[in-house]
Parts: structure tokens; sequence; C-alpha cells
């Protein structure tokens, strides 16, 4: 038994009950939409062994809180752009539901991908790979 008040589980759960979760299939149909923005929140390891979406924008867990408050020091243009959807993603789904609430928490509206990158290729969705884990 956990002494933790609350576990990690538990609070993917909680956020999954308060925040946007869209479908593998419904956001590949979305990647030719000029006002969506995927970003994807996995380590650069992660981008190396298993790929990417085409077109993500890949902003580490990390930093997420930093690159969107238009206040910090670390503020990045792309989380300031007026009219678009912002949807994050990881692996399985567990730590973009934590960063969705976070934002959410913050003010800044965002969804998820609910399955996150692992069914992404499955279900069709395309998928760049390079050493780097990034785009050229």
């Amino acid at each position: 038994m956990s002494s933790l008040k609350k576990t990690a589980a538990q609070m993917v759960a909680d956020s999954r009950a308060r925040i946007d979760e869209i479908e593998t299939t419904n956001l590949i149909r979305a990647l030719d939409d000029p006002n969506t923005v995927i970003i994807d929140i996995r380590d650069i390891r992660e981008r190396q062994r298993a790929g990417f979406i085409p077109g993500s924008v890949h902003a580490p867990r990390g930093m997420i809180e930093f690159w969107v408050d238009p206040d910090s020091p670390y503020h990045k243009d792309i989380f300031a752009q007026k009219g678009k959807r912002y949807v994050f993603h990881c692996a399985s789904g567990w730590r973009s539901a934590l960063t969705v609430a976070t934002l959410q928490d913050m003010g800044f509206d965002a969804s998820h991908l609910r399955e996150g990158f692992s069914t992404w290729e499955a279900q069709g969705g395309p998928v760049l790979r390079t050493d780097s884990g990034k785009e050229h």
C-alpha cells in the first residue's frame, strides 16, 4: 500500500476527467489543419527511437509551463499564436494528461492525444525518423 496521498495513476485519472482528449484518428485527420499545433513532450531519446509526428513541435516536459508563460524569460512564441488549437502528446497519454491539466490551471487552452504516440503509426499516422529526433 502506498504512503502517498495520491498516486501517479490517480493524478492522471483526475486530469483526464477534466481535460479535452483527442482520439488518434481525429488528430490524424487534423494534420493538414494549419490551426492545429501538435506539441510532442517526449524526451528527445524517445523521438530518436520511435520517430515523431511530421510538423510536431518538440517541447521537453520539464519546460512546458515556462515556455507557455508569456511573462517567463523562457517563453516561446509558438505558444502565443491566436486561434490555434494546441494538442500535446507523449508516448501513452499519461504525461500529456498531466501537462494539459496544469496548463489549463494556468489559463492556457489545450488538448491531449488520449493514447499518445503509442497507437499513432498503427492507426495510419505518418512518422518521421531521423538520428537527431528533429526535422531537417
